[in-house]
């Protein structure tokens, strides 16, 4: 039975440079979902409200980026508890209801980090880990690692004022990382016995860490996730690699958590190697 045409977008400020359109509009074409569209529309945290107002059952839903995923919730009628754990919501997705339309808000970057991770430690147990950063991807990363079997990562912050929210996330998330002052040269003590390495920081921040990584020369045996995929890849990336860590790129979380929001979306199992290629394709151009 052929499926109305439906409409998504992701919104956030800035958002032009976002590569969501590419992987869902990949994933339409390959479920052979004809007349679906997905586009960016930049939205700032006041014009937010405006945009949900306006959704309809013509909508599928949203994908939501920064500063956006605190921001809506309180415009949700539905929140899962992976949301309602991390303190951020990165998917709505709009249904029928009596009252015309429910608007059910979801966290799939937790989800995405953990697919992603486990390409790379393939089936490897995470017995010790460092969340580089405390922003809001910082807590999905929290998630995440407990999920993997660590509740107990350090957390590496330039600032120990900027962990308030994600002390908050790790309460209700039932989890007990430590907090630590992020300094470039002993991050690297802490990153060399972890058996994963989630950065959430913004590009270019962990380029010092990558050169006093390189600088003491020592091994990074463990697997590194850098949230970052542009510049791809990342100084701390590079280094990684070079010093016997495995690396898995931040493109590969961006990938999974478009994936699972397409089934939310969608109802239906994403094509996650159709997506893959189209990621692929559009990184290299």
């Amino acid at each position: 039975m052929p499926v109305t045409p439906r409409r998504a977008a992701v919104l956030g400020h800035p958002v032009a440079h976002s590569l969501s359109p590419v992987l869902h509009t990949a994933a339409y074409e390959a479920l052979g979902l004809d007349g679906w569209q997905y586009s960016a529309i930049d939205t700032t945290s006041e014009s937010l409200q405006d945009r949900v107002d306006d959704l309809d059952l013509t909508w599928a839903g949203l994908s939501l980026t920064m500063p956006l995923k605190q921001t809506v919730i309180p415009m949700l009628a539905e929140i899962d508890p992976v949301a309602i754990g991390t303190g951020a919501v990165n998917t709505v997705v709009v249904r029928p209801s009596s009252c015309g339309v429910t608007l059910a808000g979801y966290n799939t970057d937790v989800y995405g980090l953990v697919t992603a991770l486990g390409e790379g430690l393939r089936g490897r147990d995470v017995g010790s880990a460092v969340v580089l950063g405390a922003g809001a991807t910082a807590a999905s990363a929290v998630a995440a690692l407990a999920e993997l079997g660590c509740a107990t990562p350090r957390v590496l912050a330039r600032s120990l004022g900027r962990t308030v929210e994600l002390r908050e996330a790790a309460t209700r998330l039932g989890v007990a990382p430590t907090f630590e002052v992020l300094d470039t040269v002993t991050a690297v003590e802490p990153l060399e016995h972890a058996d994963v390495v989630v950065s959430t920081l913004p590009a270019h921040a962990a380029d010092g860490i990558a050169a006093a990584a390189r600088d003491a020369g020592r091994s990074l045996p463990g697997v590194l996730l850098d949230v970052v995929y542009d510049p791809r890849p990342t100084a701390l990336a590079r280094a990684w690699e070079d010093l016997g860590g495995v690396v898995v790129g931040g493109e590969r979380m961006l990938l999974h958590q478009a994936a699972r929001q397409v089934n939310l979306m969608t109802g239906r199992l994403a094509p996650v190697a159709a997506m893959d290629a189209a990621l692929a394709a559009a990184l290299d151009r």
